[in-house]
């Protein structure tokens, strides 16, 4: 958690720096592209607002109402995260794109323009590098896209996300926003925006994805379960496993339960003992499994 912040700060450091600067300049300018950059800063700074909150909310603990404590608000407001990527970012800057290819405008003085691209891409990168560099320390040797959907930790991957989407659209708003002031063709200006808006609702269906998936409760990887009912097989009082449920209530807590057959002959008393034993050596052995359940069969 304590690197997920990290790079969460960053960013908003430097899209909350980022945006002003990219609304003074599209004013100054009449860029719809970089108006679009500056909605997209806003939303990105907004974002990791709503990161801090969720990451803040879900380390309440547990009370009458929420017996399993609150880790589930990560999984909500990183979905409403994804949510707002599409409507305020995408949604928005494809309008302004499309307003500004019907009834476009001439760049007025364009240059505070690339000063402010110049300036944000370094900003960006540097959040990016961040991010990534945080991110790749939980990838545990894993390819990018299979340690994000195996992921149970959203902020980690949805920052880099946003500033992998940021640095890409500045490429394309820097690119477009020169061919349009060089060749006079200032319907190219609106097409940057709204490349940049279909950027950003790609982004928003992945993020909303994997969100989604880990609000309505993931379970643990089939070699964990594996793993887990041949640790409880051991044991001298159980005959078998016959069932293993789980879910991420956070990215640091899983609800376990098990249905296990105990050997026939065992008492009440030593059934409750083989339970307790069986507990303390799943929770001593796989650190994450904070509740676990257990079943006779």
């Amino acid at each position: 958690m304590a690197n997920n912040q990290k790079s969460i700060y960053s960013a908003l450091a430097a899209n909350l720096l980022i945006a002003i600067t990219k609304f003074i300049a599209g004013s100054f300018t009449n860029s719809s592209s970089m108006i679009s950059e500056g909605i997209h800063s806003t939303v990105d700074t907004t974002n990791q607002l709503l990161l801090l909150y969720g990451l803040k909310r879900s380390k309440k603990p547990a009370d009458q109402y929420h017996p399993f404590g609150y880790g589930k608000e990560l999984y909500f407001w990183s979905f409403v995260v994804s949510i707002l990527i599409f409507g305020l970012g995408g949604a928005l800057s494809i309008y302004q794109g499309i307003a500004h290819i019907r009834e476009p405008e001439l760049l007025k003085d364009p240059i505070w323009n690339y000063v402010v691209l110049v300036l944000s891409l370094i900003f960006e990168g540097t959040s990016l590098f961040i991010a990534v560099r945080e991110f790749n320390k939980t990838r545990n040797g894993m390819g990018w896209w299979d340690a994000i959907i195996k992921s149970k930790d959203p902020a980690s991957f949805l920052v880099v996300f946003e500033d992998g989407a940021a640095v890409a659209g500045l490429i394309i708003v820097m690119v477009l926003m020169g061919m349009s002031h060089w060749l006079q063709i200032p319907e190219l200006d609106g097409l940057a925006s709204v490349i940049v808006g279909l950027l950003l609702v790609f982004v928003s269906f992945i993020l909303a994805r994997e969100s989604r998936s880990l609000l309505m409760g993931e379970g643990i990887a089939p070699e964990t379960r594996q793993k887990i009912a041949q640790l409880v097989e051991e044991d001298i009082a159980v005959l078998k496993v016959k069932s293993i449920l789980s879910t991420y209530q956070s990215p640091e807590e899983v609800v376990l339960m098990l249905i296990v057959d105990f050997e026939d002959h065992l008492h009440t008393e030593e059934i409750t003992d083989a339970i307790e034993r069986i507990r303390e050596k799943i929770k001593s052995e796989f650190r994450l499994v904070r509740f676990v359940l257990i079943q006779p069969e």
